[in-house]
């Protein structure tokens, strides 16, 4: 089953960044775009997990 993250739980997930820097990552594409519904915004949890792995991997 999938899991959604909302803004403040994405915020939690990466170290406590504040909304601005979250949003400033979206619009330099260092984060997954998330999913609209209705008027709230959602991240899936494994595209984040993901993504983080991969950059892991870009620092070694």
């Amino acid at each position: 089953m999938q899991t959604y993250l909302t803004l403040k739980g994405l915020c939690a997930k990466l170290g406590g960044r504040s909304r601005s820097a979250i949003y400033l990552d979206l619009a330099k594409g260092r984060l997954p775009q998330p999913i609209k519904l209705g008027s709230r915004l959602y991240w899936s949890e494994g595209d984040i997990e993901a993504h983080l792995l991969t950059l892991q991997k870009r620092e070694k």
